[in-house]
């Protein structure tokens, strides 16, 4: 027996764009357009609304023009109304071939926005579809509003489709207009259709206002529809649409019964294009896509993953063209760090590993996240030989100040051995204060600082603005020369632990 075949039509430029705030140019959309079809390999497009503005027939124009030289005219579709011809004369000129008439799927609707009878209706709908064969173009209609005439008027919703069944159209599509089903409602009311009609072909279009669309879309697919409307990221109106992502993989893992023709490994790649073009950023955790949602943090997990994979799921990152990695921070064990050593080609006996450990989880509590490319940097400064002293200095604590029009100034206190000084002085930098302030100190205990000869400060590559820093100071006396590191999210800071280091050595 064969694998039943979901049709898979993604709204992302149609109702994906009326996301709030976002609006795709001509140039984008025609990229989207290109990357759905040839690139994720969806069924079809829905790209626009008919009538809405003149970029937006140049946009549809532009599409169709490489659509029609490419094959895939017949699966580029736009949403119309029941306007006498007037959509379909839009169509004509943008030269789309398959019309998605929007009509009323609940009576409330059909009373009182439309303020028509059902006979009415249908005899509108009947004209325009009409309208549209004898133009060379195919329609599927919209039952809009769906979901709340099954709840409320379902004698109206089976006297339209006792209507549409005796019409040219291709696909009847039932969408939860306001996003309010429950699994169970979407599982009868979807079977109850199917019954009644078994052979329409029936699309299901869900919308997410309760973060249910894509369980919603889950019992669509048990109870027989032939087609889903997604959109990648879930962009959509308010809560927005069902994530082409989620019900993907969803169905490849739950209903494996179901072929669909989505290239899995592509996912990412145009949920990341989307993002950049839309300017909708796609939150940390969200399934599949996420930036975190393939990150490993506890120790425990990491540990587990080494020891026959124990915290890997049917969701590999790598079917969605992604990498599983291991965060670094204070719930940080050996097993990430290990983890990330081996992907810099790094290796640590038992001893500096577990110091470096203990510096990660000291720095997580600072710093939310570490980096893999923090580590060299935490190594270099754990593992640093300069730092193997007695610590008799210690810079207690210190006011920095930097205002404009103002002459940066630091306050400082250190600890010598039992003794605390403290001393304040300008400079021509918050680090040039501190140490002019150190200088007054080691002044009073009759003793000379070195001088500092070479400064060099470096951030791993690709960081952000909390990315640990690492100082290195080079410093002079009467006998030798030497470096000293300091290592903080904050480069002044990172001075001043270099400069404590150096306090100790001399």
């Amino acid at each position: 027996m064969s694998n039943r075949k979901i049709e898979i039509m993604d709204t992302t430029l149609r109702d994906g764009e009326q996301t709030s705030g976002v609006s795709f140019s001509a140039s984008e959309k025609l990229t989207i357009s290109k990357l759905l079809l040839e690139e994720l390999l969806v069924d079809r497009i829905e790209i626009a609304s008919a009538r809405v503005s003149d970029g937006e027939f140049e946009a549809v124009k532009n599409i169709c023009l490489w659509a029609q030289e490419n094959n895939y005219l017949d699966k580029i579709e736009v949403l119309t109304f029941v306007d006498k011809g007037v959509s379909i004369d839009w169509m004509l000129k943008a030269g789309v071939k398959v019309q998605n008439l929007l009509t009323k799927g609940s009576l409330n609707h059909l009373i009182y926005q439309l303020k028509k009878t059902p006979e009415q209706h249908f005899s509108e709908i009947e004209q325009v579809i009409k309208l549209a064969q004898e133009n060379g173009i195919a329609t599927n209609v919209y039952l809009e509003d769906w979901s709340n005439g099954m709840r409320n008027s379902q004698d109206y919703v089976f006297q339209y489709l006792d209507f549409i069944s005796t019409q040219p159209v291709k696909r009847v599509m039932l969408p939860d207009t306001l996003g309010i089903l429950t699994p169970w409602e979407t599982n009868q009311f979807i079977s109850k259709v199917r019954i009644s009609y078994p052979n329409l072909h029936i699309d299901f279009h869900a919308h997410n206002d309760y973060d249910l669309a894509t369980a919603n879309i889950l019992e669509a697919v048990k109870c027989g529809v032939n087609g889903l409307h997604l959109t990648v990221n879930g962009m959509g109106e308010r809560a927005g649409n069902a994530p082409i992502e989620s019900a993907v993989a969803v169905i490849h893992d739950f209903l494996p019964e179901i072929e669909i023709n989505i290239k899995e490994s592509s996912i990412y790649k145009v949920s990341k294009l989307v993002e950049t073009f839309s300017g909708v950023r796609i939150p940390h955790n969200k399934p599949i896509t996420g930036d975190n949602v393939f990150t490993q943090t506890a120790g425990i997990h990491a540990d587990g993953d080494n020891k026959k994979n124990l915290y890997f799921s049917d969701l590999l990152p790598e079917r969605f063209g992604r990498k599983r990695k291991y965060a670094l921070g204070k719930t940080s064990g050996k097993a990430n760090i290990e983890k990330n050593l081996n992907e810099l080609g790094l290796k640590l006996n038992d001893e500096d590993l577990r110091k470096v450990t203990q510096r990660v989880i000291e720095l997580g509590d600072r710093k939310e996240t570490v980096t893999k490319e923090d580590l060299p940097y935490i190594i270099s400064d754990v593992l640093d030989k300069s730092s193997s002293y007695t610590e008799k200095v210690t810079v207690e604590s210190y006011v920095l100040t930097h205002s404009k029009g103002l002459r940066p100034s630091a306050t400082i206190s250190v600890r010598i051995e039992n003794e605390v000084f403290e001393e304040n002085a300008q400079g021509d930098g918050q680090f040039d204060a501190f140490m002019n302030a150190l200088n007054k100190v080691y002044k009073k205990k009759k003793l000379t600082l070195p001088n500092l000869t070479d400064y060099s400060v470096r951030i791993a590559p690709g960081s952000n603005s909390d990315a640990l820093c690492e100082t290195t100071i080079m410093w002079e006396t009467d006998n030798k020369t030497f470096t000293t590191r300091g290592l903080d999210s904050d480069q002044t800071v990172c001075a001043i632990i270099a400069t404590q280091k150096m306090l100790n050595i001399i």
